[in-house]
């Protein structure tokens, strides 16, 4: 059984869901970066984490604004404001997103004071135009007291071809959030044909149409656990740092499903965003904030995996012990940066419910 159980995450809030969508969100109005206050855009501030940074933050004599907008939404924010920019600096959204940032010159290169203490194969070794900050897997989740490891499926493909499990299953529809695109492109990713439809073989996109055709829409609003606790479904996808907090919250000891070709994985990164107003505040939040002092303490708060290797010595060693035990799928992310929009199109278009 290639089942893990995770019977003690640390307990916290959660921690980087920072693939999942958060909504917008905002305390007062984003009008550009003022000398004065800092405005922070990011798709990692639900479940506290946008409160605790702002506390932080102030804490070392910083006045920041946090913007939350799911992923995909909020690269396109970014992308669409280049020509006047609002925001000032950029966090959360994962190396895919900050390509296409980068591509469009809606970012600008720093060299952070902690650059040496971070893997810059993991960010944009070339240029510097982004910097790595936390790394999570994107995972399947069960909850051990309702569903046995014995009974879980070992491979996804199971939950939409095993009769047992159709239905059982949360599937995201939202694919302008960067997790659902990232469980669209693990699915993809195993059926890859440059003949085939968007670069996908015919089993690529029939897995595709069974996986939505066979699983349960998520609730907007509704957490996944909520609804394992209301026996509404059985699994589902967060990524991995949040599992700790909704132990937690809803009593549960997650297991996670580990699939022959492993599970796909994500560098969340930092930037400054170009033409920012503030490009000397911009560049004190980013040492700041991925300093290993400030990246260890989040860590524990959140159960965070750093990339920095010295604040990695204060992650939980729950979450070391799950990262190092899940294998990565492997993935082109250059590829799937390319197709995704084509991807998202055909899939919303023909196989959504």
């Amino acid at each position: 059984m290639r089942s893990a159980s995770i019977a003690a995450v640390v307990i916290g809030s959660l921690a980087l869901t920072s693939c999942s969508g958060a909504k917008e969100s905002t305390e007062g109005e984003a009008g550009g970066g003022s000398s004065d206050t800092l405005i922070v855009y990011t798709n990692s501030n639900s479940d506290g984490r946008g409160e605790w940074v702002t506390a932080q933050a102030a804490e070392a004599g910083m006045t920041i604004e946090i913007v939350g907008l799911g992923g995909a939404d909020l690269a396109n924010r970014i992308v669409a404001e280049k020509n006047n920019p609002v925001g000032d600096v950029v966090f959360g959204l994962n190396n895919m997103f900050f390509e296409t940032l980068k591509a469009e010159e809606a970012i600008t290169a720093y060299e952070p004071e902690w650059a040496a203490e971070v893997d810059t194969a993991s960010g944009d070794p070339d240029d510097g135009a982004f910097w790595p900050i936390v790394e999570q897997a994107i995972v399947t989740v069960y909850d051990t007291n309702k569903v046995s490891e014995s009974d879980a499926p070992d491979e996804l493909s199971d939950l939409w071809e095993d009769d047992q499990y159709q239905g059982r299953y949360e599937v995201n529809t939202a694919l302008g959030q960067a997790t659902p695109q990232l469980v669209l492109a693990g699915l993809l990713s195993e059926n890859l044909d440059e003949d085939g439809d968007l670069g996908v073989d015919d089993d690529g996109w029939e897995a595709v149409e069974e996986y939505y055709a066979n699983g349960s829409p998520a609730i907007e609003g509704t957490d996944l656990y909520a609804r394992f606790s209301r026996d509404e479904v059985d699994y589902g996808v967060i990524p991995s740092s949040g599992i700790a907090s909704r132990d937690e919250e809803y009593g549960t000891v997650t297991g996670v499903i580990s699939p022959d070709e492993g599970v796909p994985y994500v560098t969340e990164q930092i930037a400054m965003i170009a033409g920012t107003g503030n490009e000397t505040g911009a560049q004190e939040f980013i040492d700041w904030f991925g300093s290993a002092e400030v990246q260890g303490a989040f860590a524990q708060e959140f159960s965070a995996y750093p990339v920095n290797e010295t604040a990695r010595a204060e992650a939980p060693a729950e979450v070391v012990e799950l990262i190092d035990s899940l294998p990565k799928q492997d993935i082109d992310y250059g590829f799937v940066r390319e197709n995704i929009a084509g991807w998202v199109e055909k899939t919303e278009l023909e196989y959504l419910p």
